[in-house]
């Protein structure tokens, strides 16, 4: 007898539906599973054995065949154990088919228990959208797939084999299973799960947030943070150990702006995908991500052998921070040339191609050389000659230019340390920045400062005869590219919109240049005051 069945797979953050067939026919007995099933989905055949007879009913003692199509698309993972279990049931008339049309997705433990499984969000969507209006998953999915808000769907959650058996059986269909156990947590409609407006998002390494008031001294540093997440742009903080960099970076989360509708629904799919769901909630506060400097490429960019989302996927819409910067490996970081500068990572292998979003805010922190006193006048440098020019050759000169701003930090004295006045809070310095990015993305069309291309960028800064010649010499002396002068015109229009200025005016400009480059010309402004 042949039973057909419908379940859904993740490919990259799409979901694809995928058509369970299983034909139970006279012979020996043995299971195949066909239609490139990998390793995980291999063994399918003995979770779903000893699901079926833990959970009251008969495994068939038959020649059992399971189609996954379309059959030339790779299936990997262990979700398509529900619908293969119960499909075997229903092709050996154990049960019948008097419950309707149903669309399965789960994993089955040896007890026969429906367990959750990763990406739910996007398959559910895919599975609506194709039609199928009804749908059985594991209970602990169930929140978290409402938070696709679609019209007409019913959900409901499964806590074993035999609560799917009685789903598809129906009032009138017939089943050899033995009595309930525990009732169906059904679920029906569009209405939202009760939650947060703002749950934490997971944090990556071992940084755990602070208050900027933590942070002494450093004014010029903590100006130049806030100009960086005010307009997104990207941020280099180069100075010896003990400086505050690592602490200004653990501070960053507290001072983000809450996405935006568009934005949490692309962060919590993301989420999903990569099983980071905790909390099974709709994600409100911008991602922020701290991998370690030994991460491998695979782990930054994406990829392995299912072609899983990296860092930079992980970091959509929010903060990539890298600390000790010159300790990853140089091939590494130049792998993150492309998602910079295009907000996507496309990850290939032999056995497929996979473009996920990366429009996420470089934040970075690293020593000057490898004994960290370079420069520093409170201690002196013990790298041998040319090491510290080494050390920081390590970062390539285009990625290096992909940085809007680099701040050289000291360390802060102790009088200040110590006895130096209380510094702001991040809840007045975030405040700021949300009403300076308020004001950039109404103005932009939905747009940080820094993703404008560089005639919108000059555009938006509105400058007037003596700003744009002021903004041509600096050009012409510092020696700036093309992307530079642009560059310098983004951070110039967030420094503006912090102080609530339309234009951008010659001493944002100045600034602006010496955040990109230290060694510009100074700026006497009030837009500078705070890094005084």
């Amino acid at each position: 007898m042949l039973a057909t069945l419908v379940t859904a797979v993740v490919n990259g953050l799409r979901g694809e539906l995928v058509r369970v067939e299983i034909d139970v026919a006279p012979g020996l007995p043995v299971c195949h599973i066909v239609g490139l099933p990998d390793a995980a989905l291999s063994e399918a055949r003995e979770r779903v054995r000893a699901a079926i007879r833990n959970s009251g009913f008969e495994y068939p003692n038959s020649r059992i065949t399971v189609n996954l199509a379309p059959a030339d698309r790779r299936k990997r993972g262990a979700a398509y154990d529900l619908a293969i279990a119960v499909g075997i049931l229903v092709a050996a008339g154990q049960i019948g088919r008097g419950g309707g049309s149903w669309a399965l997705l789960g994993e089955l433990s040896l007890s026969g228990a429906v367990q959750p499984v990763s990406g739910v969000l996007p398959m559910v969507v895919t599975l609506a959208r194709s039609g199928h209006r009804r749908i059985g998953l594991p209970g602990a999915n169930v929140a978290e797939a409402r938070l696709a808000n679609l019209a007409g769907i019913e959900l409901v959650g499964l806590e074993g084999l035999d609560d799917a058996a009685r789903l598809i059986a129906g009032p009138r269909g017939r089943t050899a299973g033995r009595a309930q156990r525990r009732p169906a947590l059904a679920v029906t409609g569009t209405a939202q799960a009760d939650t947060p407006s703002q749950p934490a998002a997971p944090l990556a390494g071992a940084l755990e947030p602070i208050d900027l008031a933590e942070v002494r001294g450093q004014r010029h540093a903590r100006w130049a943070l806030e100009v960086a997440l005010a307009g997104g742009h990207n941020l280099l903080l180069v100075g010896p150990p003990g400086a505050g960099k690592t602490l200004l970076g653990r501070a960053i989360p507290g001072l983000l702006p809450p996405l935006n509708e568009a934005e949490a629904l692309e962060v919590t799919v993301i989420a999903s995908v990569a099983g980071l769901l905790d909390d099974l909630a709709a994600l409100r506060r911008r991602p922020f991500r701290a991998p370690h400097h030994t991460s491998s490429c695979a782990a930054l960019v994406g990829g392995g052998p299912h072609l899983l989302p990296g860092e930079v996927t992980l970091s959509h819409a929010g903060v990539l921070f890298l600390d000790e910067l010159a300790e990853f490996d140089r091939n590494v970081l130049d792998a993150l040339r492309q998602p910079l500068e295009e907000g996507s990572v496309s990850v290939a292998r032999a056995h497929g191609r996979i473009r996920y979003p990366a429009r996420f805010q470089l934040v970075a922190a690293m020593n000057p050389c490898r004994c960290g006193n370079y420069g520093s006048a409170e201690a002196a440098c013990r790298c041998p000659t040319g090491e510290p020019e080494r050390y920081v050759g390590r970062i390539s000169g285009p990625l290096l230019d992909r940085f809007d701003m680099r701040v050289e930090m000291t360390r802060v004295p102790p009088k200040e340390l110590i006895g130096g006045p209380p510094a702001e809070s991040s809840a007045t310095v975030g405040a700021r920045i949300a009403a300076a990015r308020a004001i950039a993305m109404v103005r932009n069309g939905g747009r940080a400062n820094a993703q404008l291309p560089g005639s919108a960028a000059l555009a938006a800064c509105r400058l007037d005869r003596p700003t744009r010649s002021a903004l041509t010499d600096l050009a012409h002396l510092g020696g700036l590219t093309a992307r530079g002068v642009h560059r310098v015109a983004r951070v110039a229009r967030s420094i503006a919109d912090l102080d609530g200025r339309p234009s951008v005016e010659q001493h944002d400009l100045f600034a602006a240049a010496r955040l990109r480059e230290p060694t510009a010309p100074p700026a006497s402004s009030p837009s500078s005051s705070r890094a005084a």
